[in-house]
């Protein structure tokens, strides 16, 4: 019996579908302009919004923490990976996103697995766009919650869903994406975090897309609607317009400590390295210090 045999048969049927991934290599920095399999091409699908991926005050900052605190932590966050690096990175960005503390970790990806399963479990009901990231959806399946549809951006529907299905459940939880990747379409917060505050349910949104483009300076689509102390979990990521790597989980600071203490990623999975740290701090400078690159995005 040939038990691999089902990946052959899968990976034909994805040829045939023209739905094979082909692996581009890049032979260059992110830019604007970048060689490709060994082509010069103008760059429209990396997330590099602001150009700050190979920005020479980010690539200082990177060299300079490797000579300063070495090349990795060398351990999970909980018990001997947190360097200075980190704090300051998060207190950083607590301040830019207005918030009242923030948590980083290695991507937006496991931004999104570490902020859902602390917050809702078996007991409770999670209310998410149709259009939502991977991330999200993953997120939402680790914790085991009940997952409740609503059609794209559409806020009458997510409170149908709610007055429907809350009253079965402990606790309630709506997720959304702030900027859409696929279509560039914006959540509307603003009417998505009333109808939840109605209903005593829990907000978090997925500004990966919207940070370095909406809302002063970049500060993200919470910022963009007006709705600090609203909205109750601002996830991020450092990869898109920072340039570099890591997520970040931002709000109330007795959400954040609580995802401290359950968060999976941040307990067993190793600390982000000091040259990603200090290249994200680089790129928060950037950000705070001028509005420039945000308006001309």
């Amino acid at each position: 019996m040939d038990k691999l045999a089902f990946i052959r048969e899968e990976t034909d049927t994805l040829r045939e579908s023209n739905l094979l991934i082909s692996i581009r290599t890049m032979e260059s920095p992110a830019d604007a302009w970048m060689v490709v399999d060994g082509r010069r091409v103008l760059n429209f699908c990396t997330n590099n919004y602001l150009g700050l991926a190979n920005d020479p005050r980010l690539k200082e900052a990177a060299k300079a923490a490797v000579d300063a605190w070495g090349v990795g932590p060398a351990a999970v966050r909980s018990i001997a990976g947190t360097q200075g690096l980190h704090l300051e990175l998060e207190r950083r960005l607590a301040a830019f996103k207005r918030v009242e503390d923030a948590l980083y970790v290695q991507s937006g990806f496991c931004a999104n697995q570490a902020a859902i399963p602390p917050l809702v479990g078996k007991e409770d009901v999670i209310f998410s766009d149709r259009l939502n990231h991977a991330s999200i959806i993953d997120g939402c399946r680790l914790s085991g919650a009940k997952i409740v549809v609503y059609e794209h951006c559409d806020v009458a529907d997510a409170e149908a869903k709610i007055a429907e299905n809350l009253p079965k459940y402990r606790r309630g939880l709506l997720v959304t994406d702030g900027v859409f990747s696929m279509d560039g379409d914006i959540a509307p917060l603003d009417g998505l975090t009333a109808v939840a505050d109605r209903y005593g349910v829990m907000t978090m949104v997925d500004d990966a897309h919207g940070e370095g483009v909406l809302g002063q300076g970049g500060r993200g689509i919470v910022d963009h609607f007006g709705l600090h102390g609203v909205c109750d979990v601002e996830i991020g990521t450092l990869s898109k317009a920072f340039g570099v790597v890591g997520g970040v989980i931002a709000g109330k600071k007795a959400i954040v400590d609580f995802i401290r203490q359950k968060a999976r990623p941040f307990l067993f999975s190793s600390a982000t390295t000091p040259a990603d740290t200090a290249a994200c701090l680089a790129a928060v400078d950037l950000l705070e210090g001028s509005e420039a690159l945000v308006r001309k995005l």
